[in-house]
Order: C-alpha cells, then structure tokens, then sequence
C-alpha cells in the first residue's frame, strides 16, 4: 500500500469503547505503515441536520455553516477512510447518518438514471460493533444493517472498500478479539 492520507471517524460516543478500540487499532496500522492520519469524532463535531434544501448538489457542499467544510475538506484530501461506528437497532447511530445526509451533494451528483459518483478513486474501510453475540448478529440483520447503511454510502460516492469487520457479542468485552485484530491489521497490511 503507498503513503495515504487517511480519515478515521468515531461514530461512537463511547471513546473507550469495542468500537473504538478497532479504530485505534487501524489508525496504528496505517501509521505504523507510514500513512498520514487524521482522526474525528463525531460526537465531539458541530453538525446540524440537513435541511433537505439540497443546495448541496449544485455546490458540492452543504450551505450550512459547522464542522460539515471541515470535514469534507478531510475527505477530499484523503485516499481511505476508517469509519467505525457501533450498531443501534441495526443501523447506525444518528451522527453518522446525519454525517451521510449531511455530504449528499459531495458524494455523488443527480442524473436522470442512477447517481453519478464524485468521490472515485477513494477507499474506504469499515468497522463496527454490536452486543448481539454471533451468528444472531447477522441473522437477524443486527450488525448486516449497519455495515449496509455504510457500504450504500460510500458505493454510492465511488469508493471502493479494502474492508468491514464487525465485531459481535461487545458487551463487557476487556479487549479485542484476536481474530477481529487480525482482519484489521490484514486490511491495512
């Protein structure tokens, strides 16, 4: 893998939590292989909601005044994003669906048939956690919805994934499974 930059994003609230332990671990793997990394959290970002104006798809950016220029400006810069995020009712948590909303015009451009994407030759890596032990968390969608829900945005922007690893059964856990470690560091490797 060449020198990247890369935006890792919390989307958990929980800064010492399964969800971003896995985030630490990748951001250590991509500097460990000499990559730039930048690191945001959601939850600590000012991010209104979008309003649906959709000024966005003419301008590529939302009109609205917060954290939203900062962050797209780190998206536009990077090569791969690590977005980690825990799962909440087999979705994700609402900054990052608000983050989704709030890039519509950056990711992709309307046309009469499907959009067009306005992030290509990106990559994207994603991460995610929920309480539900295995098999039951992707039987029942638990940790699929989410993983879903992220994999549409970024396809839909042209990224191409290098990754999704989902870590069941969180609840209480001390510290990464070994095997969850592997298939991070085996993406980023």
């Amino acid at each position: 893998m060449s020198k990247k930059n890369v935006l890792a994003i919390l989307g958990s609230p929980h800064v010492n939590g399964t969800t971003a332990t896995m985030l630490n671990l990748a951001i250590h793997k991509a500097e460990k292989a000499g990559h730039t990394v930048t690191k945001i959290n959601l939850y600590e970002k000012e991010l209104s909601f979008c309003t649906g104006c959709r000024v966005c798809m003419d301008t590529q950016i939302c009109v609205q005044k917060d954290d939203i220029q900062e962050i797209v400006a780190l998206l536009r810069k990077c090569s791969l994003v690590i977005l980690a995020a825990p799962v909440y009712w087999a979705n994700v948590p609402a900054p990052v669906k608000n983050l989704f909303d709030r890039l519509l015009g950056t990711a992709m451009e309307e046309t009469n048939t499907f959009p067009k994407p306005r992030l290509q030759g990106k990559r994207y890596m994603l991460l995610t956690s929920c309480n539900t032990p295995a098999p039951f968390s992707w039987i029942f969608g638990q940790s699929r919805g989410a993983i879903h829900n992220m994999d549409e945005f970024f396809k839909t922007a042209g990224m191409k994934p290098i990754g999704k690893i989902v870590c069941a059964n969180a609840k209480n856990k001390k510290e990464l499974p070994k095997r969850i470690a592997k298939k991070i560091e085996r993406c980023l490797g």
